[in-house]
């Protein structure tokens, strides 16, 4: 039986220089690792260029600028798949057939408005992308006592404004870098109260929202309106306006949305979400069934704890009360009837003199 002899250890310099020959992709092993060593060095000469980068990084240019990819889906994820809101598409699919009518008649031309997309997003992302120059109004949702914002790109603003003054037939400019003229303010005003006004109607069979703009901003620093890391539902709403197209965007904080979450969670317009309309009227019924204790209170009389403390079998108290004093009947403290106190045969009767839709008009004329 022979055995092998063990391979000498290696010195810290061979080791070394092993290292250096992998690294740099040249076969310097000494031995039987060269063969081991040029594996390697083929495979650390694999270099990636730019649109493998951009890919993986999810920062490549495609046909959908809006569809995520590599790294950038993986943050993303867990506000794309926030919670939906089905009847704010339907919604806004409303809001798209009012502005088409609303803005022809504006601009006394053809106009085509259409819903891109609605996605999530964190308030903060969104407010670092906004394109500058960019028309940023700050609005006032009546009703949820609290604020969105509404966003024109620097061409759909230029797009209005060559169509309203003349320019139909001019070759659209590319958007430029300076602030808007008080023109272009004056009309974006009238342009933003044709929008909200049918966003308002819109949202009507959902609830009665009023949507009134505040202040308009060039700057995202200035209308922060929620915290960076709360997520909020962003509308894309393209207009084409002669051939000049422009975006506006609806930056809506979930937080908004709060107190009509559950109207907005509809499939369709009237769900009951589960309600038996059957075992409501059944229920309704046997209520009318149930009984109930009331107590007649003559009169309410308020006394020091250390006199209460002196009483004694056989005191006296005297109320205020008299023969005609009105008698409230209550249940579990709430006063439901009115009356006063008789008898009828041998028993303590209370004669009603008022219902209780008489003590709620009373309270409501006070």
């Amino acid at each position: 039986m022979s055995t092998t002899p063990a391979a000498p250890p290696k010195s810290e310099d061979d080791m070394l220089r092993e290292w250096q020959s992998i690294a740099s992709g040249e076969s310097a092993a000494p031995d039987g690792d060269d063969e081991m060593a040029k594996a390697m060095g083929r495979e650390g000469q694999k270099i990636l260029d730019q649109n493998e980068i951009d890919s993986l990084l999810g920062i490549d240019k495609s046909d959908d600028p809006d569809k995520n990819r590599g790294v950038r889906a993986l943050l993303d994820q867990s506000v794309v798949n926030y919670e939906k809101l089905p009847m704010l598409e339907v919604v806004y699919d409303k809001f798209e057939r009012i502005l088409s009518t609303s803005l022809r008649q504006y601009t006394a031309d053809n106009v085509d408005v259409a819903i891109m997309n609605m996605t999530s997003v964190r308030f903060g992302d969104y407010l670092n992308q906004i394109p500058l120059p960019a028309g940023i109004v700050v609005v006032n949702v009546i009703g949820l006592e609290d604020y969105v914002l509404l966003v024109y790109e620097s061409s759909l603003i230029y797009a209005v404004v060559d169509v309203m003054l003349g320019g139909r037939k001019s070759r659209p400019l590319p958007p430029t870098g300076r602030n808007f003229t008080a023109i272009e303010r004056k009309i974006l005003d009238t342009l933003t109260e044709i929008v909200l006004r049918d966003l308002s109607e819109s949202f009507a069979p959902v609830a009665p929202l009023q949507f009134k703009a505040e202040r308009m901003e060039v700057n995202p620093r200035f209308t922060v309106i929620s915290q960076e890391a709360n997520v909020t539902i962003l509308v894309t709403v393209k207009v084409n306006l002669e051939g000049r197209e422009g975006r506006m965007q609806f930056c809506l904080p979930y937080a908004t949305l709060e107190p009509i979450r559950e109207q907005l969670l509809q499939q369709f317009m009237g769900e009951k979400f589960g309600q038996d309309n059957i075992w409501e009227n059944h229920l309704s019924q046997e209520l009318y069934h149930t009984t109930m204790e009331l107590d007649a209170v003559l009169d309410q009389m308020q006394f020091p704890l250390s006199e209460v403390l002196e009483w004694r079998v056989g005191d006296t108290i005297m109320l205020n009360a008299r023969e005609f004093t009105p008698v409230r009947l209550e249940c579990g403290g709430v006063v439901k009837l009115v009356g006063t106190m008789g008898r009828a045969l041998d028993f303590k009767a209370v004669r009603i003199s008022h219902t209780i839709t008489d003590l709620n008009n009373i309270k409501q004329k006070q």
